[in-house]
């Protein structure tokens, strides 16, 4: 990310010049937001395959014509007629992560309008449809579809696997977590109330967990039930870097290793994750203390 929010010179080291290779020296999966706003093509996806370490994992979010349809009419003029070559083009473009064993879950995030209904219901089974063979993710933001047990009934019944969800309008973080599909999936977005509405993409998602509340996510992470094969954790509040400095502070929190060394800006730029790895130094090497 640049300009406004950056992370370059925070996080990112200034003159990196493949963001993808630093960023994967302290993580093992990444979610792709850019194929919400246009489907990658083939040779894209085999570059990041090559790039990335092996058991690296795409989290791919699906492209804004499957699950946002008046954005898309907005965007493009056209309607969102969805037809199976559109699947089909979708599919072709991530393929090559596929074959590298490389492709994480498929996210269908929908936006707070889409409301629990027969049609919208019709629509979810189309998307498992199209997609199966494909691990599915599904961000429901319409407090509808969690008052609503047959939503439950119909992922398990596809294989589909709920998104867990962190904003200020609905958290479902905190309550008992539901495992619908094979991955155990948590998305969290960040607590900025004031600008969730009227702030534009940058400010909504300017807002930095606290120690305390980390620990609280991180007691959701480890109750998650053991019939889930895996466990996905992406933050999005993303501005000026505090995702990343939030997610190292997760792995820490979970008693997961960071093999490279924090960036120094990093540290300097957000203490309570400075604090968190001077206390993991003393607890793994207190006679150097």
């Amino acid at each position: 990310m640049s300009g406004k929010g950056k992370w370059a010179g925070v996080f990112y080291p200034k003159g990196t010049s493949d963001p993808l290779e630093f960023y994967a020296r302290f993580f093992e999966t990444v979610e792709v937001n850019s194929t919400f706003y246009r489907p990658i093509e083939a040779d894209v996806a085999e570059r990041w395959a090559q790039k990335a370490p092996e058991g690296f994992k795409f989290s791919i979010k699906l492209f804004q014509k499957f699950t946002h349809p008046k954005m898309y009419k907005d965007a493009t003029g056209e309607a969102a007629d969805l037809e199976a070559d559109d699947f089909k083009s979708f599919i072709s473009g991530i393929k090559p992560l596929d074959a590298e064993g490389k492709l994480g879950p498929l996210l269908a995030q929908y936006p707070p309008s889409f409301k629990r209904s027969g049609a919208a219901m019709d629509q979810l089974e189309r998307l498992a449809e199209q997609l199966s063979g494909y691990s599915l993710v599904l961000e429901l933001r319409h407090r509808g579809w969690m008052d609503d047990d047959k939503t439950l009934e119909v992922l398990r019944d596809h294989g589909i696997s709920w998104v867990h969800t962190d904003e200020p309008l609905i958290s479902d973080a905190g309550g008992t977590m539901p495992i619908t599909g094979p991955i155990a999936y948590l998305r969290f977005h960040g607590r900025n109330a004031k600008e969730w509405w009227r702030g534009d993409r940058d400010e909504r998602y300017n807002y930095l967990y606290s120690l305390k509340e980390q620990t609280h996510l991180a007691q959701r992470i480890t109750a998650i039930p053991r019939v889930a094969a895996d466990t996905y954790v992406a933050y999005n509040n993303h501005f000026g870097g505090k995702a990343v400095a939030n997610a190292l502070e997760m792995k820490l929190l979970l008693g997961q290793e960071v093999r490279e060394p924090i960036p120094e800006p990093l540290l300097l730029e957000f203490p309570e994750l400075a604090q968190l790895v001077e206390k993991e130094s003393v607890e793994r090497d207190p006679e150097d203390r």
